[in-house]
């Protein structure tokens, strides 16, 4: 991933609107491996593709990720939240059957997450750096 945010212009408003946002996999169970970390990356690609939401740094640990968000105001936070966990559960389940197995054939996320504003000058490159280890 690995993308500096940028000021993203509309026909009457410019913004930089910037996320980290942490989830965590069901029951904590480690459930993302080498393959799960790819497939999640390759889904998020295609969120970009789709929708006006870019992922600057995406960090997968055993059993959570950290997403580094861009996206534009007309998406509230839980929106683009709720868009994420509900796209990357259904295709990693698609593409990684293996996985729902794991979580007793349940849902791939846990109830809540964590999601904190980022300053653009402040904090970003500290965020990132994090979110990439």
């Amino acid at each position: 991933m690995s993308q500096n945010s940028k000021y993203i212009h509309k026909s009457h408003t410019v913004t930089i609107l910037l996320y980290h946002f942490v989830s965590i996999a069901k029951y904590r169970q480690v459930v993302i491996t080498d393959l799960v970390d790819k497939v999640i990356v390759e889904i998020c690609d295609d969120i970009e593709k789709r929708f006006e939401v870019n992922f600057l740094e995406i960090g997968t640990d055993k059993n959570h990720v950290h997403f580094l968000i861009q996206s534009v105001p007309s998406y509230s936070i839980t929106k683009i939240v709720t868009m994420i966990k509900s796209i990357v559960a259904r295709e990693v389940f698609k593409r990684c059957p293996e996985v729902k197995k794991q979580l007793w054939g349940g849902e791939f996320w846990g109830k809540g997450y964590f999601v904190n504003t980022v300053s653009q000058h402040g904090t970003e490159k500290l965020i990132a750096n994090y979110v990439k280890e």
